[in-house]
């Protein structure tokens, strides 16, 4: 087997900055979650009013542009665009919904098993089941078609929002008057220094968008072309990570007082399948879409504002759960997810001419 140099380096560098951010204030398990940081920036712009998660994270600021840069000096800033909008949005929203039931992006799912945390397993165990669904369909002709090349401004819409919620940072850092919410208590209100978490979101963008890291893409490769290359980065980075917690102090293995998580087998298993099946028909995982946002992906971005919105909608309507476990509304929500994602797999085919 050939070692894949790229990807491993990400998973290394992904499996010691993330410990690293919770050791310096990050919640626990969660020194970078694309699904939870997103959220926290829902809530800060007052698309929810959950008031322990406002927090305009800039580990997503420094990832969006961390790609952004990379891709132009290596030449890969490639505005595109134009490929199924509202069905990307509609499956970021589901994506989120699912991921706020198990509680973590599949990012922070590897993160919570190098922890020490066994309740993640069934959510690995849901999220490997989301993927084999969704390739099932991909090898029967799924597609949701292809985007198209288009103007550089198109291209820099995205980050452009990303330098707003930046800007929009920093009037928080300099002025008690701003409109931006910022908790002061709960995981929201738990975060590493501004600087580290930003230039811990720069290199992680830059490598990211480098290695072409992504969890769907790791396991799709693996199972369809039998190609390893990016499942080394994946296994590098659950080594590393676990490694990195146990120098550190923040090992604890278990199933309970798991720091933000809950023991419900049965819906982290579902919660995470209709995620990884929603990151499947998409294309990839919430981190792989924002990096792609930030090099230009347009439909990318389109996603990233169906995460927000799930993530709005998740906790507006009482769906996302809670170390006491899930709400009474996440089932159904779950359930209508997983029905929504199949119609779409089934129907969804590019039209030849």
């Amino acid at each position: 087997m050939k070692l894949a140099f790229l990807p491993i380096i990400a998973g290394v560098i992904f499996g010691v900055t993330a410990p690293i951010l919770v050791y310096f204030g990050n919640p626990g398990n969660m020194g970078m979650c694309a699904a939870c940081f997103t959220r926290d920036i829902a809530g800060a712009i007052s698309l929810h009013q959950i008031g322990t998660l406002q927090y305009i994270r800039p580990e997503i600021i420094g990832l969006i542009f961390g790609a952004l840069i990379a891709s132009f000096i290596f030449g890969e800033f490639r505005a595109r665009s134009g490929s199924a909008p509202i069905v990307r949005f509609m499956l970021g929203a589901f994506a989120m919904i699912g991921a706020l039931v198990f509680l973590g992006c599949p990012w922070r799912m590897w993160l919570r098993l190098s922890g020490g945390d066994l309740s993640a397993i069934a959510g690995i165990f849901g999220f490997l089941a989301g993927v084999i669904i969704g390739l099932v369909f991909l090898k029967r002709g799924f597609s949701l078609g292809r985007n198209r090349p288009t103007s550089k401004i198109v291209g820099l819409a995205f980050p452009i929002f990303a330098f707003i919620l930046f800007a929009l940072l920093m009037w928080g850092v300099f002025d008690n008057n701003t409109l931006i919410k910022e908790s002061t208590k709960g995981p929201a209100s738990q975060h590493a220094p501004l600087i580290i978490s930003l230039i811990a979101g720069l290199v992680l963008g830059g490598i990211f968008q480098r290695s072409r890291f992504c969890t769907i893409a790791a396991f799709r490769d693996s199972i369809l072309f039998k190609d390893t290359h990016m499942l080394q980065g994946i296994i590098a980075l659950i080594i590393v990570a676990a490694i990195t917690n146990m120098a550190l102090g923040s090992f604890h293995l278990g199933f309970i007082n798991q720091p933000i998580a809950h023991n419900d087998t049965i819906w982290n298993f579902l919660g995470m399948l209709l995620s990884s099946l929603a990151f499947t028909l998409a294309g990839g995982c919430p981190g792989r879409q924002l990096v792609l946002a930030g090099e230009g992906d347009g439909d990318a971005g389109v996603f990233v504002f169906g995460l927000l919105f799930g993530a709005a909608f998740a906790h507006n309507f009482a769906i996302a759960s809670s170390p006491a476990g899930i709400t009474a509304n996440a089932p159904i929500t779950v359930i209508l997810g997983i029905i929504f994602c199949l119609i779409v797999a089934i129907f969804a085919k590019e039209r030849r001419v």
